[in-house]
């Protein structure tokens, strides 16, 4: 079985699907149009494909070679019945696969398998420390590009705004609005 990661992609393979010079991605990368990491310890960069697909979209680049992949999405929630409720209904939309953890830990885990695109945490989960993930997360260079999304039922406006400041790239405040949800994860990844 091959684990090499398909949705990590090298600037060479960028360059092919997108029909340009490797030195061309070098510096597209390099400007920060192109997101990604470097190999720690070399020069290599490295760009995931959902950031390859954004910046495609973005400069109107035909992005159908790459986009029969599904959107990862872990849900980290203590209240487990809404946690699969949520993915239940998120997962009547073929391009989504979902997990979701009960704690931190669990959190930790299957994140480590399943490699989501998207993080949802509930900031109200007991037992779970959302601003410690989403400090390990954006402190990462290999996870930086791991959308975050914090959900915390009826938060207002002004609160909104100071989770977005901790690194958080979306707030949800509505459960049981899905399309919301979903509006959410496509605002954040640009894919759906």
């Amino acid at each position: 079985m091959n684990n090499k990661r398909k949705d990590i992609l090298t600037t060479g393979q960028v360059a092919q699907i997108c029909k340009v010079a490797p030195r061309t991605v070098t510096k597209w990368f390099d400007s920060g149009q192109l997101k990604g990491y470097r190999i720690p310890g070399g020069r290599d960069r490295r760009i995931p494909a959902s950031e390859l697909i954004r910046f495609m979209k973005n400069h109107n680049m035909p992005t159908d070679a790459l986009e029969h992949d599904s959107i990862r999405i872990l849900i980290v929630d203590s209240d487990w019945q809404l946690a699969n409720n949520t993915a239940s209904e998120l997962r009547k939309i073929p391009t989504l696969m979902v997990e979701t953890a009960s704690s931190g830990f669990d959190a930790g885990l299957i994140a480590q398998k399943f490699e989501p695109h998207v993080i949802i945490i509930n900031l109200m989960a007991a037992n779970i420390d959302a601003d410690h993930i989403c400090n390990n997360i954006r402190g990462s260079k290999e996870l930086q590009t791991i959308k975050l999304i914090a959900f915390a039922e009826g938060l207002k406006e002004n609160e909104m705004g100071a989770v977005l400041k901790k690194g958080y790239d979306a707030c949800l405040t509505d459960s049981s609005n899905i399309s919301e949800i979903i509006q959410t994860i496509n605002k954040v990844t640009s894919i759906l």
